[in-house]
């Protein structure tokens, strides 16, 4: 009866997708078809809640925003308002993750609540490609040209638009940036490439800096040598989009990953093969959660730049052969981003089983870096690359760090836990 139930729901989904545009009626109609199977199934309504719903659902207010890049994209902007006198404070999420991750753990121990509990204006960025962010004032996704964008992009176009957006707004710095992973990677291409708006940030914090990446022990390092060949690939078959989330990926995480402990362990070891084992301090009962938001999209592009990184162990704009190096940036090599120039206050954590940013390499960040505030090692062995957003004392071992650092350059004092 739970197979024939769920093969109707899928034919239902794909009469939807196949017979309407993407319409408020046909979204609400497939929202109630999860919702009935939320009740049936005693499965957590952030499965198909979006980041504003979830956040109000915790008894917060919640806004959207979508704003307008120099080069066309609009983003969405997702904000947990403070009072008067609240400062600004920025979270960036991860490759093919989105704005959700920062609050996936829920009240009194997500960092965007705790934030907002302590009294912080919080804003919650969408890189280009993601869920909230596919869109564009000229460009269709369904188009090659929307997807041509790395990090690099993401960097001097994405983050200036939301810093200089909100600073508008409040009138005032942008008190912090806090960004996890891909967050810092784009930061500190903006930080190179556009230094006035970095002037407008007055302390950045790095969850798990993904500059250097060549020492990394996931084995997604024995693929990168073939970027090419990967992203012809996904050029071909996925119109160079990686990884979007669907509502067939969420049923079938859903499917695949509750009916027990041995199939939440099984979906939990996909994520740790990448990123580390850290099996204490993973919520098995949040699996369905992040399944239903992460992997969010992104560009095939974005995974040749890493790729790239990997190979060269620089930190450079991206490689697109020696010929149109020379058209593109009048030498046959990439330049490097400046790290040197990068004069704000800056603080980098790193967890010791982190497996796609290794502590050698953060370490060759630091010593570049002209003003790192914290070098703050996660104090469990086994802290891993998504631990910073997912871990149960994430609270403990991270955030009360972050509440240290933002009470000493908080001008008004505002409490910390």
């Amino acid at each position: 009866m739970r197979l024939i139930t769920i093969m109707g729901l899928l034919l239902c989904y794909d009469y939807i997708s196949a017979t309407s545009d993407i319409t408020s009626e046909s979204n609400e109609l497939k929202k109630i078809m999860w919702t009935n199977w939320e009740q049936s199934n005693n499965i957590n309504s952030d499965v198909i809640f979006d980041t504003p719903e979830m956040i109000r659902r915790e008894g917060y207010p919640a806004e959207s925003h979508v704003i307008t890049t120099e080069d066309g994209y609009l983003l969405t902007l997702h904000r947990i308002p403070g009072g008067n006198g609240s400062l600004p404070v920025l979270l960036q999420h991860a490759f093919l993750c989105t704005s959700a991750d920062w609050i996936i753990l829920g009240k009194g121990k997500a960092l965007a609540y705790l934030l907002a509990d302590q009294g912080y204006d919080v804003w919650l960025g969408n890189s280009r490609g993601n869920t909230y962010s596919r869109a564009h004032i000229s460009l269709s996704p369904s188009e090659l040209k929307f997807w041509d964008f790395s990090f690099n992009e993401m960097g001097i176009y994405d983050l200036p638009a939301m810093i200089t957006f909100i600073t508008n707004m409040r009138s005032q710095p942008l008190h912090t940036y806090i960004g996890h992973s891909m967050g810092t990677t784009s930061f500190y291409v903006m930080a190179s490439e556009r230094p006035k708006i970095a002037q407008l940030v007055q302390m950045m914090i790095s969850l798990a800096p993904g500059v250097f990446v060549n020492h990394l022990k996931s084995p997604i390092k024995y693929i990168t040598p073939f970027w090419r060949e990967i992203k012809i690939l996904v050029q071909q078959f996925f119109n160079d989009e990686i990884l979007p989330q669907s509502d067939l990926l969420r049923f079938l995480s859903k499917y695949g990953c509750e009916p027990n402990f041995t199939n939440q362990k099984l979906c939990a070891d996909l994520i740790f093969f990448i990123c580390g084992y850290d099996y204490e301090q993973f919520n098995y009962t949040l699996l369905s959660v992040i399944l239903s938001h992460d992997p969010a999209g992104s560009s095939a592009k974005t995974i040749a730049h890493y790729a790239q990184e990997v190979i060269s162990g620089k930190f450079r704009q991206y490689d697109y052969g020696r010929d149109k190096n020379i058209l593109m940036y009048n030498s046959p090599e990439p330049p490097d981003y400046n790290l040197t120039n990068i004069t704000i206050p800056i603080a980098l954590f790193y967890g010791l089983n982190d497996w796609l940013i290794d502590i050698v390499d953060v370490q060759r960040l630091y010593q570049l870096l002209p003003n790192v505030v914290d070098m703050y090692e996660v104090p469990w062995s086994k802290f891993n690359h998504v631990d910073f957003v997912w871990a149960k004392d994430a609270p403990k071992l991270v955030y009360e760090r972050i509440f240290k650092l933002l009470k000493e350059k908080n001008p008004n004092n505002v409490t910390s836990i």
